[in-house]
C-alpha cells in the first residue's frame, strides 16, 4: 500500500486522482488550505490524513508544517493544485502575477523542499501537473504560462538533482480539461463552455497513475495529453 500526498484533491484532476487512489486502498495525505477544508476532505475520503497549508502563502508553509505531524513516508508527491487568471500584459496587476506564481510555482517548490528528506528515504515519485501553457504561451496567458514554464524548469532541475537519490520526477501537460478552472477560462474568454468538448479529468488521472505505477526500472519524464476530438 503506497502513501500519496496530493494538492488540489478537492476538485478537477486532483479529485479524480484522489478518488482512484482511495478506491484501490492506498493511503492519502491531502493538503488543505485551512482546517475547514481539511474536515471536508476527510469526510470525502474516509481514512485519509490531512496537512494544512495555504499554497497562496508559500512563505508560511514551513511554519504551518512545524505545528503538525508530517508523515515519515511518502511514496508520491502529486502537485495538482493551480489557479489561472487571464489578461493582456498591459493590464495584469502585480497582485495577479504574484497570486499565480505563488500557487503554481513557488508553493510547489517550497512544498517539495520541505518534504525532500522524506521523499529521498522513500525513493518517491514526484508528479507536477503542468499545462499545455507550460510549453507554449499564447496571448492573454502570460502570467499563467510563466508560472507553468517555471514549473517545467523546477521539475527538470529536481529530476537532475535527485535522480541519484532514487526520486523520479514526471511532468504531465494536459490540454484543456473539463474542470471548474476550464469553465472560468471560458468565461474570461467570453466563450460558451461545453465540458464534452474537452478532456475528462479521469483521462488525465489515468496518465498520472500510469507514471506512478511504472516499474522502478523506468520513469516518465514528460507526458503531453491532448483532447482526442
Amino acid at each position: 500500500m503506497a502513501t500519496h500526498l496530493i494538492t488540489g484533491a478537492g476538485a478537477g484532476i486532483g479529485a479524480a486522482v484522489a478518488n482512484r487512489l482511495h478506491a484501490r486502498g492506498d493511503d492519502l495525505i491531502l493538503l488543505a488550505r485551512d482546517a475547514a477544508r481539511a474536515r471536508q476532505l476527510v469526510e470525502r475520503y474516509p481514512g485519509a490524513r490531512t496537512l494544512v497549508g495555504d499554497l497562496a502563502d508559500p512563505d508560511r508553509l514551513s511554519w504551518a508544517f512545524s505545528h503538525q505531524a508530517v508523515p515519515d513516508r511518502i511514496d508520491s508527491l502529486l502537485h495538482v493544485a493551480g489557479i489561472v487568471d487571464l489578461g493582456p500584459v498591459g493590464e495584469l496587476s502585480t497582485k495577479t502575477w504574484h497570486q499565480q506564481l505563488n500557487v503554481n510555482l513557488v508553493a510547489p517548490a517550497e512544498l517539495t523542499r520541505l518534504l525532500l528528506p522524506t521523499l529521498r528515504v522513500s525513493k518517491a515519485t514526484v508528479v507536477f501537473v503542468n499545462s499545455g501553457a507550460g510549453l507554449t504561451a499564447h496571448a492573454d496567458w502570460s502570467a499563467y504560462a510563466a508560472s507553468k514554464h517555471g514549473l517545467k524548469a523546477l521539475a527538470d532541475s529536481l529530476r537532475a538533482e535527485e535522480r541519484a537519490n532514487g526520486i523520479r520526477v514526471t511532468s504531465v501537460y494536459p490540454g484543456r480539461t473539463a474542470t471548474a478552472m476550464q469553465a472560468k477560462v471560458h468565461s474570461q474568454e467570453g466563450k460558451e463552455y461545453d465540458p464534452a468538448d474537452w478532456i475528462d479529468p479521469e483521462s488525465v488521472a489515468t496518465t498520472i497513475l500510469m507514471a506512478l505505477d511504472l516499474p522502478r526500472d523506468a520513469e516518465v519524464n514528460d507526458l503531453s495529453v491532448r483532447p482526442g476530438r
